[in-house]
């Protein structure tokens, strides 16, 4: 969503970077860039304003204070980055637990936001945090609204509380209300309500709304708002602030195409926390907003972290620390420990994405967006139709073995022939790294560390000549 925005930024900063001495005058050309990619993408006035307001004066306040070179322009890009970081909300806020149980929270929003799906999300995020949450299905005016929640609720193993059909049908204050005293008597700590919506903001949304909050008395209420629809979003949240009120707000369709500029203003102009994202269609694909690492990708540094907690969550821990006991103990790398990393993978989500939380990944996004989702499958399926024998040692793959794997995966023989190519590399720089002799290791991964380190063979001593004429020319 913010890969416009992002490639502007970067190029400001990149023409600040190849200054020698940057003046006052370099520092207007880029914060007036800066203000031109900003409203570009969406964001408000009066939002850019502040922003562009507070990054010249503080930059030009700095300047005497710095180093000529690349120095000065980090420094002013540090403070691009604290202010953005300012705009997003500052820091991640987390659902405040009720001190009696149970916890409520009540979903609101316009019709189309997402808000249903977001429910199942929600309480799966919380589910595999060791909580026992409950929907409940008070959206009785959308066409198949409550069924929709039973199937997303059963397909996360959460229960939904709907005694109404829906469909127009029922009085949704009564099914919240009802629903949050099920919960109580189930020992559910925590009630996810969901509510309907409108096609705009009107009376009849606020009124019903307002009811519902009234009738259960959330912990939290939480605005669901669709990225996509642009300033509306903005507007819409205020309305909703005014006339019934709201906690934080939770970003729907963060993948999708759109500027983005709701998400950089939504925070700032209506004093709420945005406290979730949702970026996908996929169950999985939501977590909590964090404004610095939000910052930290639209000015092309990558979210770091955020991959390494996906890659946390998808790569088992027991199949790291077996794969990490081999290296130690100087074991091949077999396809085997590949397969296994392949499928490791494929579960941290679309690669695309995954890819574009690296720092420079805006300048690979046409290879990104190029990126063939289906390679995965593809590779897992040749090796999966290798015999155990050949996975555990691949110089047994002839040519006539190789055809049968092709034939067995439905690939061709020269994919198993490239396969097999990057495998042997993969080995290879595995071998490399653990004797020393390649990349160094990310912090915390040096499998050599403790290691006794190989002893180095001194070298042998020159044989002394007997003559002393020779012996005295050979210590001159």
């Amino acid at each position: 969503m913010f890969d416009a925005l992002s490639s502007k930024i970067s190029s400001a900063f990149g023409s600040l970077r190849n200054r020698g001495k940057i003046s006052v005058g370099d520092i207007e050309n880029t914060a007036a860039e800066i203000r031109q990619a900003l409203l570009e993408a969406d964001v408000a006035l009066v939002v850019v304003d502040q922003f562009i307001e507070k990054v010249r004066v503080g930059a030009i306040e700095l300047l005497p204070t710095l180093q000529s070179g690349v120095n000065q322009a980090q420094a002013i890009f540090e403070l691009v980055n604290t202010e953005l970081t300012e705009i997003l909300g500052g820091g991640a806020r987390r659902v405040r637990y009720a001190k009696n149980p149970p916890t409520v929270i009540m979903l609101a929003g316009l019709q189309g936001a997402g808000k249903t799906t977001l429910a199942a999300k929600l309480a799966k995020f919380y589910k595999d945090q060791g909580d026992t949450p409950i929907l409940v299905a008070s959206d009785l005016q959308r066409p198949n609204a409550v069924n929709q929640l039973q199937v997303v609720g059963q397909n996360v193993g959460v229960p939904v509380f709907a005694p109404e059909p829906g469909n127009g049908v029922g009085d949704p204050v009564k099914v919240a209300r009802d629903g949050v005293a099920f919960a109580k008597s189930k020992l559910h700590n925590l009630v996810i309500v969901d509510t309907a919506g409108r096609l705009g903001v009107d009376e009849d949304l606020m009124s019903e709304a307002s009811a519902i909050r009234d009738a259960i008395t959330p912990n939290e209420i939480l605005f669901v708002v669709d990225a996509m629809i642009g300033q509306d979003a903005v507007r819409t949240a205020e309305a909703f602030r005014d006339g019934v009120g709201f906690d934080g707000v939770v970003l729907t369709k963060l993948d999708g195409d759109a500027r983005g500029g709701a998400a950089l203003s939504i925070a700032a102009l209506t004093g709420r926390p945005i406290m979730f994202i949702s970026n996908g269609e996929k169950i999985s694909e939501f977590d909590i907003f964090y404004p610095e690492r939000m910052a930290s990708r639209i000015l092309g540094m990558g979210d770091v972290a955020t991959l390494a907690e996906q890659a946390k969550k998808a790569f088992d821990p027991d199949t790291s620390k077996k794969l990490e006991d081999k290296f130690i103990k100087g074991e091949d790398f077999t396809l085997d420990d590949f397969l296994e990393q392949i499928e490791a993978m494929s579960k941290m989500g679309n690669m695309g994405k995954l890819l574009s939380m690296l720092p420079g990944a805006g300048a690979m996004k046409k290879q990104i967006d190029n990126f063939d989702e289906s390679e995965i499958t593809r590779t897992k399926s040749i090796v999966q139709s290798m015999t155990p024998a050949e996975r555990r040692d691949h110089k047994l793959l002839n040519g006539s073995r190789r055809a049968r794997i092709a034939a067995g995966s439905g690939r061709q023989v020269s994919d198993v022939n490239k396969l097999v190519e990057k495998f042997t590399a993969a080995q290879k720089m595995m071998k490399q790294m653990r004797s020393g002799k390649g990349p160094a290791l990310p912090a915390g991964m040096d499998f050599n560390a403790g290691m006794p380190k190989p002893t180095q063979q001194q070298p042998k001593k020159k044989s002394r000549s007997g003559n002393p004429a020779k012996r005295a020319a050979e210590n001159s």
